[in-house]
């Protein structure tokens, strides 16, 4: 039997590819693993203990807060504020970025945007969740945290990675050099790599498409979401539609078994629904580091200039060939 590697032993072994590091970012990346850890605890008992249900309050993007998404929040912004290499956060949970004042932060090398807890709304139903993360060195040049540290294309994302909180947990991220998989272990408390090296594969037969909203589609989708349905033996149609309405474990599921995943501009998101800085940009960072494509449909996800925090983007993301195909069908009827 091969020896495991637990997460923080990988970090480690790889801190040589950011000598500018100085160990801040495998100390930051442990960071999040084990405020994951906390997390996930509450999550699995979440039946039996009262934080289930709404907060009572809307977020800044008029969704109802439910009790896990300010725990979660809350835990991730403590882990932040202690662990020193982070400046400032922004969250999808709050109006504006938190710069860090106290001594031993203020002047961290680090951004981090997050959304604490993608797809909250299945919480009270047991569907699998997750946690976004982003890690950005700061533009500024001390002090707390400002504006332009977080208004950063994707493409100078120094790490990105989600945690999938299901029927295991697991924590995938890239640092720009591929992608890997870590399984938490309940018996020893500890996140084991098992999935090393993740790749897209380039094709697929599942298509995760909210179809309930196609009359609002684009004529391209609606092409695509036709096509797929027929039956061609050549091309393994009909496809089949898997959609969570958790981005998290849509991506993941498609980055495993072979995907597309689609949330675009609709008559009442004209901009699409997800988040550029907590959601589209991590994801897309890792979906190209699988092999895969992450795009609006017209442009790389990466390379748009951010201009607000909560700025909206329309997504599609998956194995290379699926979106591609989704891309033709777009280029020619839309």
């Amino acid at each position: 039997m091969s020896q495991v590697k637990t997460l923080n032993e990988f970090i480690l072994d790889k801190q040589h590819d950011f000598p500018f590091a100085s160990g801040e970012l495998s100390r930051l990346l442990s960071d999040i693993g084990v405020a994951s850890k906390i997390i996930n605890q509450e999550i699995n008992k979440a039946g039996l203990v009262n934080i289930l249900g709404a907060a009572g309050n809307e977020n800044i993007q008029g969704e109802e807060q439910q009790l896990l998404d300010v725990f979660a929040d809350n835990k991730f912004i403590n882990a932040f504020r202690s662990g020193g290499e982070v400046c400032g956060i922004a969250s999808e949970e709050n109006d504006d970025f938190l710069p860090f004042e106290n001594e031993s932060s203020r002047n961290g090398k680090y951004v981090v945007t997050f959304d604490p807890l993608d797809g909250s709304s299945n919480i009270d139903v047991n569907v699998s969740v997750g946690t976004i993360f982003s890690i950005y060195r700061r533009i500024s040049t001390e002090g707390p945290a400002q504006l332009e540290d977080f208004l950063q294309k994707g493409t100078e994302q120094v790490a990105a990675g989600y945690v999938i909180y299901g029927s295991s947990t697991m924590l995938v991220y890239t640092t720009g050099k591929g992608v890997n998989g870590f399984t938490l272990d309940p018996g020893i408390g500890e996140y084991c790599l098992s999935h090393p090296n993740m790749k897209a594969p380039e094709d697929g037969r599942l298509y995760s498409f909210n179809e309930g909203n196609y009359n609002t589609f684009s004529t391209g989708l609606q092409k695509y979401c036709d096509w797929v349905k027929e039956e061609d033996a050549s091309t393994g149609r009909p496809y089949s539609c898997r959609y969570i309405a958790s981005m998290v474990a849509d991506i993941h599921r498609n980055l495993i078994k072979g995907g597309v995943f689609c949330y675009p501009a609709t008559a009442g998101s004209p901009n699409g629904k997800l988040r550029l800085l907590y959601e589209c940009n991590p994801m897309a960072f890792i979906v190209e580091q699988a092999g895969g494509i992450a795009t609006t449909g017209h442009e790389r996800i990466m390379e748009i200039q951010p201009t607000e925090l909560h700025q909206r983007v329309p997504a599609l993301m998956g194995s290379k060939n699926m979106v591609g195909k989704v891309l033709e069908m777009i280029n020619q009827y839309d």
